[in-house]
Parts: structure tokens; C-alpha cells; sequence
């Protein structure tokens, strides 16, 4: 019962704070050039651990999976990762984000893994840095790179750096140590980025990670609460080592930071477009102009990453199956968001329609059960390995010919074109084929058999159908 409460507790106070963050989204931070302090006693640096992975994939081509490490596997470890590599290959997936693997604080916790006590170990519950080891080493053996969760914001209130150099933390005008400005994150401490040797030692945490565990880049949690030119230099600073390729993510929707060094940015806009098809019934124009408005203005090789679930999502909202009706629903916007440019993600679970919401906190993950589903499993399988087979899915132009009620578009590259079709309700669906369409030949892409397109096509609930020549 008392863990109940506490987590009952827990989740009351991360939806006060997630809603927190979201609604600073939009603000923009000035930078600010840091003030110049005395040089430290030279500190050790990393050195370089194995081989750097060659295949990093280019970010059109990222197919990206989610690890929630406590409820991934019933050992909650990164050894519970590693044995299920071999799935994650299959599935379609080339990129391996892993939530926080570090030491959490202990004073004024809620169990968020988000409040990192020390940027340079694992935690005792994850297992060991031979352990990382290992977990990297068998997903680039299968051409999968592997992200770390990197929290530069601030810190937990019982990181050594709170009493070993305070002058680090953003202070108040008492001189009191603060929680992150406009948040209401009470477990964690605000960074101060106008200090040249904490940037320092930051970058120089990155570094460890790439060079001595072999990691290939970082989804850098609240990306919009650091000044953008801290990101600059971080970001140049781990692409000046040789041999490497780093794949840099931003947790954020401000477009500025693309071009700080960023690959790819939060699509939570798209998401939105979504649920308001989906769950609210309005027409598939929300997802287009959702679409538009994230990639208006966006340089050539930016991109926004793209979802149906992830931990938040999951965590404080609800399951893709619920969100989005059933099973069949799920399915349904993943194709979507898989296939209508950027870069999809699958959370844990997802792919086997797991249907209960997944906590992240200490002593409250439940594990998932991955006996279920497994024709599920298989469809999954299907939609990521056609797109990473089919450049004009990662790479083609798309042009839309969407209805109210079926989001219809077409994506070419060279000489391959695909016309993906996608119920978007819960009941049959009449499609008016574009005239252009009209009497064409195409592959369906999953069928193996080939269908003459006529003036209007019949779509079961939830149906869509992927069609190629």
C-alpha cells in the first residue's frame, strides 16, 4: 500500500512538471558568452575503448527504439538489453536510445532517473560499464548504433558538484542553489552555463562515454533549457574526434537548435496531428499542416523525430492501443508516422501492443511481458523493414493526396514511387482515387500481388495499404 501511494505521489507531481516543461517550449534563450575564470588543475581525459562504429546510419535513414531499462526485460538491466539485440535487429531497428544509465540522487528524490547524480558511472541497478560494453559491441556487430539519455540541464541536489564547486549551479540572489527557472522540478538543481569550467567538464563527460563505452551519440533530454551555444560547442567538440560519426538528438521543438549541430528535433506537433484525427475526429488536414508547420524552414538533412508512444507519452497519458482506439488504430498512425518523412521511433513494448503504461521511476517499473502478440510483433516487422528497403520512403518527395477520412500520399525517388493509403476511422472508408491514379499498375508491398487502381477503393476500419512500383 505504501508503495502505491508513493507512486501515486510520484505521478501526480511528473504531470505538474511535464506540463511545466511543455509550456516553456516555445521560449527562446538568449546566449550568453561565459564569463572568463581561472583554468583548473589539468583533469584526466578519456581515452579511446575498441572500435568506432562505421555504419551510424545517416538521419533519413534512423529507425530509432526507445529502451525504458527497468521495465525492458525482468532484469531491468543493460544485460537484459543485450539478449534481446537479436529482436530489435529484426524488427527494422538501427538506432538504440537507452534511458538514463546513471547513478540517481538520493535527496529530495522522486525516483526520476532524469536527476542524475554523477555524469560518469552507471547505476548499480543497470549494471557496469563491461556491461555497457558488451551491449554496444552487440548492436554495432548487428549495424545498430547505440544513444545515451543526456541530462545537461541540471543535476540531482546531491551530485558531488553541489559542494565541490557550487559556483556551477544557478544561484538566486541570496546566493541559494535553484531548481530549473519556470519548471517546478524541486528533485534537481539548475545548471550555471556562464561557467566556462563547468561546460568543460560536461563535454568532457560526453566524451567518456563516446570514447571509453564506444557510444555513438546522445538524445539530449530538454535540449531548449541550455543556452544554444553550449550545444554548439559540445557538438563540435565531440564531432572533432577522429573516426566518428555522432548522432546528436534534441528533445525540443525549437528549430534554432538544428542548426547549433542538432540532427533531429521532437516532433510533438505531429503527435497532436495524431490524436486530433484519430481520437477527436477531425479531418487528416491536421496531420498535414502538423507535418508542414515542423519541417517549414528546416535545412536539407534535419530532421524531426516522430512517435505514437515514448516513455512520457506512455508514462502520463495512456498506451498507442488506447490513444488511438485499439490495436488495429495503433497500427494505423505508426504507419503514418513511419512512412510520412521523419524519423520514427518505437517505445518499449509498443511493438507487441503492451497494454499497460510503463513507469520509469525507482521501484515502480512494472516488466513487460513479450509473450504476447506476436503476430502483432510481425506486422511491426513488416512496416520498418519495407521502409528501411525503400529509398523513397527514407529519402523521396512527398506529395499528399489526402481525404477527410484517409491519409493519402505519395513518396518518389528516382525511379520508385509508393502511394500509401491509411483509413484513419474506426469504420469503412470509400477513398476517391486521384484521377491521376486512375487506371495505374501497382505492387502491393506486403501482398506480393499487383492491383489496377480504379476510381475509388474500399478501406476496411483502420485498413491501410502500401502499394509500390
Amino acid at each position: 500500500m505504501k508503495k502505491m501511494f508513493v507512486y501515486i505521489l510520484q505521478m501526480l507531481l511528473f504531470s505538474v512538471l511535464f506540463g511545466s516543461c511543455e509550456k516553456n517550449e516555445g521560449e527562446k534563450w538568449e546566449t550568453v558568452t561565459p564569463e572568463k575564470e581561472e583554468t583548473e588543475e589539468a583533469v584526466s581525459q578519456p581515452t579511446q575503448y575498441g572500435t568506432p562504429f562505421e555504419n551510424v546510419p545517416e538521419t533519413p535513414d534512423v529507425a530509432m527504439y526507445e529502451v525504458n531499462l527497468r521495465a525492458f526485460s525482468q532484469a531491468g538491466n543493460l544485460s537484459g538489453v543485450t539478449e534481446k539485440l537479436d529482436s530489435l535487429e529484426k524488427l527494422g531497428i538501427n538506432v538504440v536510445w537507452l534511458m538514463p544509465i546513471y547513478p540517481t540522487g538520493d535527496e529530495k528524490s522522486v525516483g526520476s532517473p532524469y536527476a542524475v547524480k554523477d555524469y560518469m558511472d552507471i547505476h548499480d541497478d543497470y549494471g557496469t560499464l563491461a556491461d555497457l560494453r558488451e551491449l554496444v559491441e552487440g548492436a554495432h556487430q548487428r549495424d545498430m548504433a547505440v544513444i545515451l539519455d543526456w541530462v545537461a540541464n541540471h543535476t540531482a541536489w546531491d551530485h558531488q558538484w553541489i559542494t565541490e564547486n557550487p559556483s556551477w549551479y544557478a544561484q538566486d540572489d541570496n546566493g541559494n542553489i535553484i531548481i530549473p527557472t519556470g519548471t517546478g522540478w524541486e528533485d534537481v538543481a539548475e545548471l550555471n552555463f556562464n561557467n566556462n569550467n563547468m561546460r568543460a567538464e560536461m563535454i568532457r563527460a560526453m566524451k567518456y562515454w563516446v570514447l571509453e563505452a564506444n557510444v555513438d551519440g546522445f538524445r539530449c533530454d530538454y535540449a531548449h533549457g541550455v543556452p544554444d551555444d553550449f550545444w554548439n560547442q559540445a557538438i563540435d567538440t565531440l564531432r572533432s574526434i577522429p573516426n566518428r560519426d555522432i548522432i546528436m538528438f534534441a528533445e525540443s521543438e525549437r528549430k534554432e537548435l538544428l542548426t547549433q549541430g542538432f540532427d533531429m528535433m521532437f516532433g510533438w506537433r505531429f503527435y497532436t496531428g495524431l490524436k486530433e484525427t484519430f481520437s477527436e475526429g477531425q479531418s487528416t488536414a491536421a496531420i498535414v499542416e502538423a507535418h508542414e508547420e515542423e519541417y517549414r524552414g528546416l535545412s536539407t538533412g534535419k530532421h524531426v523525430l516522430r512517435w505514437t508512444s515514448n516513455h512520457d507519452q506512455n508514462a502520463w497519458e495512456t498506451t498507442p492501443i488506447d490513444q488511438f482506439m485499439n490495436k488495429d488504430g495503433a497500427m494505423a498512425a505508426f504507419v503514418i508516422t513511419a512512412y510520412m518523412d521523419g524519423v520514427p521511433l518505437v517505445y518499449s513494448g509498443q511493438e507487441i501492443g503492451f497494454p499497460e503504461q510503463l513507469s520509469f521511476f525507482e521501484g515502480n517499473a512494472n516488466k513487460i511481458d513479450w509473450s504476447i502478440n506476436a503476430d502483432y510483433k510481425v506486422e511491426y516487422e513488416k512496416v520498418l523493414n519495407f521502409r528501411q528497403e525503400s529509398s523513397a520512403l527514407r529519402r523521396g518527395n512527398l506529395t499528399n493526396h489526402n481525404s477527410t477520412d484517409v491519409m493519402a500520399f505519395e513518396k518518389t525517388v528516382n525511379e520508385e514511387s509508393v502511394f500509401v493509403l491509411v483509413n484513419v476511422r474506426n469504420k469503412n472508408v470509400t477513398y476517391t482515387v486521384p484521377e491521376l491514379f486512375q487506371e495505374s499498375v501497382w505492387q502491393n508491398a506486403f501482398a506480393e500481388t499487383s492491383i489496377t487502381l480504379g476510381n475509388s477503393i474500399e478501406l476496411a476500419p483502420f485498413e491501410y495499404l502500401i502499394l509500390r512500383k
